[in-house]
């Protein structure tokens, strides 16, 4: 696989007055270049943390303490702080969940693209940032480009906030997009525009995105594949069509169950009892384990290995109970495919 984001062992904590927090632990994942990978699990699981802590920018108290970040081969964790700043917004674009609070408020649509254009090209002729900042508005579909650039974020419907967004993150034409929930608090109908509108973007520019969300319905209209994260870890990856339909991990398939559908319009969803693990305190084996109905006494003293299954060896999850739902549903009744063996996800 040609991977253009390789992560292994990212760890970001928190300082606490109770203790050290750890959000992310000991994270391994790899992008496919040119694919698009949805990163899902219930709030608390570590997922926007993740995001941030990819381009080195953990929230406010939190620190990056392990782990290699390599983007095309190079470390981005051993990078010095004005090449990463250089590659953020250039090769590495994000959209943020919130529109509103990640632009500024005090400058015009057109100052903030100007100002991605005179960072990262170095354009300083000002018709020259006008016409790249109308086609940069256009690309996303904002009608009246040239009227809108003067215009404030307040100005602006929910929608069209989220499109500017697009619009500055793209604007470079980046290797990697992050999207960090970018459909929040957007009405169903133009959530479906702006996710039709990334997905278009990323097949047209051949981007590799990470699309952070907690809805499953989202990730599966735009995403290939999928990474599923419980209390700062991954606990299953694969293709998303595969994954969905055949969930190894019972965390997935609890996620699944427990989301709304044309079968379940008439009748009560499934719950998934207890709350993400949160604090400074962990459990020694699996964190699904308390929440677990397959939970055993091995699933509680020690955290699973990874197992990866199938021929072309493309799913992979952390349970105990993986060779077992693997052989059931080779007979008919459980998860995915035969043959299951102890392994390192890819």
């Amino acid at each position: 696989m040609d991977n253009l984001l390789d992560i292994r062992g990212l760890t970001t904590q928190f300082a606490s007055p109770e203790g050290v927090v750890t959000a992310v632990d000991g994270v391994d994942l790899s992008v496919i270049r040119g694919r698009a990978l949805a990163l899902v699990g219930e709030s608390g699981s570590g997922k926007s943390v993740t995001c941030a802590s990819i381009v080195g920018l953990p929230p406010a108290g939190a620190k990056i303490v392990a782990g290699e970040v390599r983007f095309n081969g190079v470390d981005l964790m051993k990078e010095r702080p004005a090449a990463l700043s250089a590659l953020r917004g250039r090769r590495i674009g994000m959209v943020l969940q919130n529109a509103m609070t990640a632009l500024n408020p005090v400058l015009t649509v057109g100052a903030q693209l100007a100002e991605t254009f005179r960072r990262h090209r170095g354009v300083r002729r000002r018709a020259e940032l006008r016409r790249l900042s109308i086609e940069a508005l256009e690309a996303v579909g904002i009608s009246g480009a040239a009227e809108r650039l003067g215009s404030y974020p307040f100005q602006l419907s929910g929608g069209m906030r989220q499109r500017v967004c697009i619009a500055i993150a793209v604007a470079c034409e980046p290797e990697l997009l992050l999207c960090d929930e970018p459909t929040t608090a957007l009405d169903v109908t133009v959530q479906l525009q702006i996710l039709q509108l990334l997905r278009n973007l990323q097949r047209q520019r051949a981007m590799t995105v990470i699309f952070v969300t907690h809805d499953l319905h989202v990730a599966s209209r735009f995403c290939d594949d999928v990474a599923v994260m419980y209390a700062g870890r991954i606990v299953e990856r694969g293709p998303i069509g595969r994954v969905f339909a055949e969930p190894a991990h019972p965390y997935t398939e609890g996620l699944l169950r427990a989301t709304p559908s044309l079968e379940t319009i008439n009748g009560r969803l499934a719950t998934l009892p207890g709350q993400v693990p949160a604090g400074p305190a962990t459990p020694p084996g699996c964190r699904f384990a308390e929440r677990c109905s397959e939970a055993h006494e091995q699933c509680r003293s020690a955290y699973p290995d990874w197992f990866g299954w199938d021929d072309a060896g493309a799913r992979s999850a952390a349970c105990w109970n993986v060779p077992r739902r693997v052989h059931l549903h080779a007979s008919g009744t459980g998860p995915e495919s035969a043959r299951a063996s102890r392994r390192t996800p890819a």
